[in-house]
C-alpha cells in the first residue's frame, strides 16, 4: 500500500491553517493557499442600534429586547461549521485528519465534521497553536491525542 497523506487543521476561532505530510513520517508543510481568516468585526462595527423595545403589558413601561444569540458567537460556530464542510469535501484528499484549536473552538469543530472527515479523525489537539512558526508546530503536532 502506497504512503498516504495526513492532515493537520490548526485553527481557532479566526483563522485555519492547514499542514500535510506523508504517513507515517514525513516532514509537515504549510498548505498555505489553503489558509483561511474569519470574518467577525468588533461590535462597533456591526452597526450597533439600540435594542429593540417591548411595552410593558400591565404598566406604560417599555423594556429593551435582548438578541436570542451573539452575534460573535454565531461568526465563531459559522466559521467552524464552514471548515467542516470543506473538511468532509476535501476527505478524498487525505487519509488522516489531526485537528487542532482552543478547546471550545474543537468541540464546534468536531460537531461540524461530516461523516468522511469524522472518519477519517486520527487525532486531536485542544490548543491554540495558530500563531506558532512551522519549525515549532511540527514538535507540537506529535502531542495530539489519538481518537
Amino acid at each position: 500500500m502506497p504512503p498516504g497523506i495526513e492532515w493537520a487543521l490548526v485553527a481557532n476561532a479566526g483563522r485555519a491553517r492547514l499542514f500535510e505530510r506523508r504517513i507515517p513520517a514525513g516532514p509537515w508543510r504549510e498548505r498555505v493557499e489553503d489558509a483561511v481568516e474569519a470574518e467577525n468585526p468588533p461590535a462597533r462595527e456591526r452597526g450597533t442600534d439600540r435594542p429593540g423595545r417591548v411595552h410593558e403589558s400591565a404598566t406604560t413601561a417599555r423594556h429593551a429586547i435582548e438578541p436570542r444569540t451573539d452575534p460573535h458567537r454565531a461568526a465563531k460556530v459559522d466559521f467552524a461549521a464552514r471548515l467542516g464542510t470543506w473538511l468532509d469535501t476535501a476527505a478524498a484528499s487525505y487519509q488522516r485528519l489531526l485537528l487542532v484549536a482552543p478547546p471550545t473552538f474543537l468541540g464546534n469543530l468536531r460537531a461540524s465534521l461530516g461523516h468522511a472527515a469524522r472518519g477519517k479523525l486520527h487525532g486531536t489537539l485542544d490548543k491554540d497553536l495558530t500563531q506558532l512558526p512551522l519549525a515549532e508546530l511540527a514538535e507540537r503536532l506529535g502531542e495530539a491525542r489519538a481518537e
